[in-house]
């Protein structure tokens, strides 16, 4: 049995659906999100059984949970960067993660948590995982919690018998589509360019890049779900911190271009400016240092930003319903 927090957001329901395809139907989701709330994530997955948030507790107290848990995959956290209530992250991205990893640690199961690139704020130190935590200075209230975590578990003596940080980098694919504000930009520009025939993006403030020559570490879900089923069935990992990006920047014109071509527009771009109060933290360069997740033995990533782009408009967005996982 594999527990799955965060089931019925953009990555859990996706891990849920990688799970599937690995023939794994024991599974128990985990979401703030109840089912009758929001039930699009989860209706053509399968899984043992629904639990909300707190209801996690009573179950992992039950001998079900001790005797037939074989790893938690903790994906559910506050995850909008804009949230500035620091109180409530820390309940929902350090406590709550705590909890988990206690249990854990009390009962000899495997803990694999969603960290995030945040946590580098903005990349003056570079994006190498193998560094400690507190080399880092986050640039918002999220990035913080995320932050406050890993140098918490990072000087843990009593830990999972494996346990394993992921810092996601620019994730996009199926499922977003709840997100809002918070959602992909290839999901926004797919929206944009349906409905206007062009795309609006930030120019750059920065004379060291051309507008549209900002660069992001663009990973496609679907490598990040694999990787995460490919770490739950290793046991001789190193436990650690982890990056998890496709391990290549790119620009955002390379992004628009791809979108474009793949709907069969011709590029058309409206430069923007980007408002005042985001710019001392706007990030104009992020690339995730690879090295060490790779020499787990996971697989390459199998998702360059335009193949990821193409299975993403062409079998998801611009079917006749937008398609889920």
């Amino acid at each position: 049995m594999i527990i799955v927090t965060g089931a019925n957001g953009f990555i859990g329901s996706a891990l849920v659906w990688e799970l599937n395809q690995a023939g794994r139907e024991d599974v128990v989701c985990v979401d703030t999100v109840l089912l009758k709330e929001r039930d699009d994530l989860l209706k053509n997955r399968r899984y043992h059984q629904f639990l909300g948030k707190d209801q996690i507790w009573s179950f992992l107290q039950s001998s079900e949970a001790i005797k037939s848990v074989e790893a938690i995959l903790h994906m559910g956290a506050c995850s909008s960067t804009t949230e500035t209530n620091v109180a409530f992250l820390n309940e929902n991205n350090v406590e709550y993660t705590r909890r988990l990893w206690k249990w854990c640690t009390d009962y000899r199961k495997p803990y694999i948590y969603a960290s995030s690139a945040a946590v580098y704020g903005d990349g003056s130190r570079g994006f190498d995982d193998a560094l400690p935590t507190s080399t880092f200075t986050p640039l918002n209230p999220y990035g913080e919690s995320k932050a406050a975590f890993d140098r918490w578990a990072e000087l843990q003596t009593e830990t999972p018998p494996l346990w394993l940080g992921l810092r996601f980098f620019n994730v996009f694919g199926p499922n977003e589509y709840h997100k809002g504000f918070m959602a992909s930009v290839p999901f926004k520009a797919y929206g944009q360019i349906r409905d206007t025939g062009r795309l609006s993006l930030f120019r750059s403030h920065n004379p060291d890049y051309q507008d549209g020559k900002q660069m992001r570490d663009f990973v496609y879900v679907k490598d990040i779900t694999r990787w995460m089923v490919e770490l739950m069935k290793r046991r001789d990992c190193r436990s650690g911190i982890y990056n998890m990006g496709f391990g290549k920047a790119r620009t955002w014109l390379d992004l628009a271009n791809a979108v474009f071509k793949t709907m069969e527009r011709e590029p058309a771009i409206d430069w923007i400016d980007v408002p005042m109060e985001m710019r001392p933290r706007y990030q104009y360069f992020t690339e995730a240092k690879m090295d060490r997740l790779l020499a787990l033995g996971v697989s390459s990533p199998q998702w360059p930003l335009e193949k990821a782009i193409d299975d993403y408009v062409r079998n998801y967005l611009s079917t006749p319903q937008i398609s889920y996982l």
